[in-house]
């Protein structure tokens, strides 16, 4: 396991004996999860496990599971589950997630997260998944996405509200008109949110009601939500 530590606002920082295991992130669209990932991976030295990745991977390298996936994408239906669960199965065998890994888009379900818990249940020395939730207010988010604008020209990403250019609607870099992405509309967040809390509710009500549920401010700075994960996960594992 890795060694690194790291440093958070308090002059806290995370217990380098803990064995973190298998962690969930749980958030609605918007709150950074992606970003706090990659600062777990950092610290604990354990992969992210991402079911997009994952299914891309598999289709790209035509594994078994890959070829199957995609002859059912490309009839124009969802991957089932039962076929995602196959694939976090073979993933879940590598010797990179003998400490840990961050799950990112997996368990989505009440059905994924009962496969998940009796699998890892079924492991000698396996640990039970510990979710996480970042907290954002809805407001909050909405105006992280909606005001989010990009530059087509370098990539660079500014945020109208929190973080806007300094010539109106124009890139500081290249000086190029900022384009919105067409999903970053308060039309389509309101349906994310709908379908986010559908789905994810039974989930969070599933590890919250087996005491293995944390919740985190999430209106704060990366380092200082990352300590909040860390100790979360080291109250839990206690």
């Amino acid at each position: 396991m890795s060694s690194s530590v790291i440093g958070v606002e308090s002059g806290r920082a995370a217990d380098k004996t803990t064995v973190p295991g298998p962690i969930l992130l749980l958030g609605a669209p918007g709150v950074g999860k992606g970003t706090q990932a990659k600062e777990l991976v950092k610290l604990w030295g354990i992969p992210q496990i991402s079911t997009g990745d994952l299914l891309r991977a598999n289709v790209t390298q035509g594994t078994q599971l890959g070829r199957v996936a995609k002859e059912i994408m490309g009839r124009g239906e969802l991957v089932p589950d039962s076929l995602v669960d196959e694939m976090v199965a073979v993933r879940l065998q590598a010797p990179d997630t003998v400490n840990g890994y961050i799950l990112d888009g997996f368990p989505r379900t009440l059905g994924q997260a009962g496969w998940l818990d009796g699998r890892l249940a079924a492991q000698a020395q396996g640990l039970p998944v510990i979710a996480v939730s970042i907290q954002v207010d809805y407001n909050q988010l909405l105006r992280r996405i909606t005001g989010r604008r990009n530059c087509p020209v370098c990539q660079t990403i500014y945020n109208v509200y929190m973080n806007p250019p300094t010539r109106d609607g124009f890139c500081n870099v290249e000086g190029a008109a900022l384009v919105q992405r067409a999903d970053d509309t308060e039309e389509v967040f309101k349906e994310r949110m709908r379908a986010y809390v559908a789905l994810t509710a039974p989930v969070v009500e599933h590890y919250r009601a087996q005491g293995r549920f944390a919740e985190v401010d999430g209106d704060r700075s990366i380092v200082a939500i990352a300590a909040g994960i860390v100790a979360a996960v080291e109250r839990l594992r206690q």
